[in-house]
């Protein structure tokens, strides 16, 4: 049984603030040990800034992670605190992250994490009460849910406008993760802990992650 499958049905659970996953301060690169979560996630390429296929992916993700989390309230009595929108960031060049800054070669997956107990069964009720709402959203059909383990991780919380992290990105790359003998694998992650369709860009607060591995190994 996992840390959220275990968790109290009595009381309101906030992964959020019981992962040591979802901790990071500003300046500090951590290694944390990253457990195997389950998350909806969907995919996109190309620049977020004003892309639609960006913004119907969000339009999609937010209302099944809410049917999701009042049909486990009301069918199991497990009450849980929805989680932020996260993101997988990758292309064939990194340095499209930090150096070139190049949006258009970006690919994504946007994702909200779900509790262990949510089952794809549960997810594909939530998606037909959703889809029973006009309008539906245009992506709620590409919406999956998986389970991704990234493992050991340096991460840091970066609080500004995002494409102010790139200076940030590029002292965890180039700095950071080879100065303790490390590698980066797998995919760059993006926590948005601030709401960025409310929250002015200078006031944003991201966690910055990178599944790393031994250099050697």
């Amino acid at each position: 049984m996992t840390e959220q499958s275990t968790a109290a049905t009595a009381e309101k659970a906030d992964f959020r603030r019981s992962l040591d996953a979802y901790r990071a301060r500003r300046g500090e690169f951590r290694v944390v040990d990253v457990p195997a979560l389950q998350y909806l996630m969907v995919d996109g390429h190309g620049d977020p800034n004003g892309s639609p296929a960006f913004t119907a992916a969000v339009e999609a993700l937010y209302p099944l992670a809410y049917r999701l989390k009042f049909a486990s309230k009301q069918d199991l009595g497990r009450d849980y605190a929805v989680m932020p929108l996260e993101g997988l960031w990758w292309a064939d060049d990194m340095d499209a992250f930090t150096v070139a800054r190049d949006k258009s070669r970006w690919d994504w997956t946007l994702m909200i994490m779900n509790p262990g107990w949510v089952d794809a069964g549960m997810v594909a009720a939530a998606a037909d009460r959703v889809a029973a709402k006009a309008p539906a959203p245009a992506r709620l059909a590409d919406v999956r849910l998986e389970t991704l383990a990234e493992g050991r991780c340096v991460q840091t919380l970066h609080v500004g406008a995002f494409d102010d992290e790139a200076d940030v990105l590029a002292r965890m790359h180039d700095e950071v993760v080879p100065g303790q003998g490390l590698r980066m694998v797998g995919r760059h992650h993006e926590i948005y802990l601030s709401d960025f369709r409310r929250v002015p860009p200078e006031k944003r607060r991201t966690i910055l992650r990178q599944p790393v591995e031994d250099a050697a190994g």
